[in-house]
């Protein structure tokens, strides 16, 4: 049982929890996810399965998409929702299309973002979102991030009872970034609190929200013994990567691990599926040094 399951993780569970319940459904320990929705978060969360869980961190390197909305005019401890109100501010003139668009477009790019205390972030060996608990706040460290999109999904609506606008996004980014963290930075750039008011993933690891199946789904699935309708096939998941097709000879080295020429790929792509009779073998990784491709992945045993 190898492969990636596309799935719609629902609000109100944590990512471990859709570990956990895979678990039971599949009877399989071998499970990992690529990457951790927060619990008020829904949407695309790719799981590997068996040899699969080799390519997490490929999986998860990939960029992800998420719609969302920022709400002006209010700010929380945890950036979202499910925190505690910590600053609120009557926003008396909203922002038009034009100064919208401007503050996203200051977001995006190659970027700092300091990550929020309630976050998985280590910090001398302890979570954040430990210190945070404690009411304790730490000192953290920016990093770099990459936002290669960030616009309007649909016009910003605006709250007259209670003097807050709504603005809704579709953002493109880089692992590691924290959406809900883009939403505060976009109050800040105006000097008004704000928070991430809902958000969605809607692709990930190659897969958007469409291709997504239920914890349900994968369940009757494998009740009918019917688990290839919702186990996307290890090669499906790494066609971004050129395919390689080697001879009965390449495949022998293949199998023990050797290094091959690779001499049918000019140029040379850093990394390639080997492919032999149809069948996926590893993937291999160009070295510059030796001018050959050497073993990456390997998903046969020899």
């Amino acid at each position: 049982m190898d492969g990636l399951i596309a799935l719609y993780k629902e609000r109100g569970m944590t990512s471990f929890d859709a570990i956990r319940a895979l678990r039971k459904i599949l009877h399989t320990k071998k499970i990992g996810h690529t990457g951790t929705l927060d619990p008020d978060v829904d949407g695309v969360l790719p799981i590997c399965v068996g040899e699969a869980t080799k390519i997490s961190e490929i999986v998860m390197n990939s960029g992800k998409i998420y719609r969302g909305s920022i709400t002006l005019g209010l700010a929380t401890d945890t950036e979202d929702l499910s925190g505690n109100v910590i600053e609120q501010q009557a926003i008396t003139t909203p922002l038009t299309d034009d100064e919208i668009n401007a503050v996203l477009a200051q977001l995006t790019g190659t970027i700092e973002q300091i990550p929020p205390m309630y976050s998985a972030v280590k910090v001398n060996g302890r979570k954040l979102y430990e210190y945070a608990r404690e009411g304790i706040e730490v000192e953290r460290k920016p990093r770099k991030i990459t936002v290669t999109s960030f616009k309007q999904s649909k016009p910003a609506t605006y709250d007259t009872e209670q003097q807050r606008q709504t603005i809704y996004f579709e953002v493109a980014c880089s692992k590691g970034t924290y959406v809900r963290t883009l939403a505060t930075d976009f109050g800040k750039l105006i000097n008004v609190p704000a928070v991430m008011s809902d958000l969605t993933r809607i692709q990930s690891g190659g897969f958007n929200i469409d291709q997504t199946t239920t914890l349900q789904q994968v369940a009757e699935a494998q009740e009918n013994n019917d688990l290839t309708s919702v186990l996307k096939p290890l090669n499906e998941a790494l066609k971004q990567f050129p395919e390689l097709n080697i001879d009965e000879a390449q495949n022998e080295k293949v199998h023990h691990g050797a290094f091959i020429k690779g001499n049918q790929v000019d140029p040379k792509p850093e990394i390639v599926r080997i492919m032999y009779q149809n069948q996926l073998l590893a993937l291999y990784r160009w070295d510059v040094d030796k001018k050959l491709y050497r073993p990456y992945k390997m998903f046969i045993h020899s």
